[in-house]
């Protein structure tokens, strides 16, 4: 599918599809709520806008939620609030633990700056204990943990239904060379350990999670951080109860989807 001219037109659309493109501003610039908002792309969960700076996007979070690849959705009050939220809390603690991440500042309830990235088409996916896809797939009994974190690569393709791929796969689709996926990986199992022990603080286990990296627009040759992490793309379970306080109770219709969210917010925020 990913031949030369496939590659040329993934050239292209990294310029204004916003799934390839998450943004940023010069270091210690405000920008000021009403600065250029053009609208460039509008997600499952997000819309990105333009700024004065060619190198910073804004990132509003919505209220939607999807599931199975968008064939479930509803939308909650304050679910892009505090998804922001959460994000900007995991984000800082993150880039003092040294992790690069796409994050530049807070703007307002629903809307952060950060970094333009061109995204690379792979979804990475850190396992520490059987869940959900994984579980169906292999046969392993849902909340068995592993002796070791699993990491996987999945090709984002919402046609193809993102198949997973290996570091070979990744090498000859264009999406990364054989050393990004090393650094990638490496970088993963570093947020992994660090997520880890920061949700442990606030009673939750962290089950696995997806997360996405970019390379800056103002320097190609650095990959970081982007997207959110958020219960949208964390499993997260209560310590004492291993109750499921994500985006589980909304995909399995479990009830308390948006009062669980809250409860994160709460344990992060303390």
């Amino acid at each position: 599918m990913f031949l030369i001219d496939k590659k040329l037109q993934f050239a292209v659309e990294s310029r204004v599809d916003t799934r390839r493109c998450v943004g940023y501003n010069a270091a210690g610039k405000n920008f000021p709520p009403t600065n250029a908002m053009e609208p460039i792309y509008e997600g499952k969960a997000k819309r990105l806008y333009t700024t004065d700076d060619p190198n910073v996007l804004r990132m509003e979070y919505k209220d939607s939620a999807t599931a199975f690849n968008g064939v479930k959705k509803e939308d909650f009050e304050n679910k892009g609030r505090m998804n922001k939220a959460i994000t900007l809390i995991i984000y800082r603690m993150l880039e003092g633990k040294g992790v690069k991440t796409h994050l530049v500042e807070d703007l307002d309830d629903i809307n952060l700056l950060v970094k333009k990235v061109s995204i690379m088409p792979l979804e990475v996916i850190v396992r520490n204990v059987a869940a959900g896809s994984f579980s169906k797939r292999m046969g392993v009994k849902e909340g068995t943990t592993f002796g070791k974190p699993i990491v996987e690569f999945s090709y984002k393709d919402d046609a193809l239904n993102d198949p997973f791929i290996n570091d070979d796969y990744a090498r000859e689709m264009g999406a990364a060379t054989e050393e990004e996926c090393a650094y990638i990986k490496k970088m993963a199992l570093l947020i992994n350990d660090t997520l880890k022990e920061f949700f442990l603080e606030a009673n939750l286990r962290l089950i696995d999670f997806k997360i996405e990296f970019g390379r800056l627009s103002t320097d190609p040759s650095q990959i970081v951080l982007a997207d959110e992490i958020t219960p949208d793309t964390c499993r997260l379970w209560d310590v004492e109860t291993g109750k499921k306080m994500d985006k589980d109770r909304f995909r399995q219709g479990l009830g308390e989807f948006m009062e669980s969210y809250a409860e994160v917010l709460s344990r992060l925020q303390k």
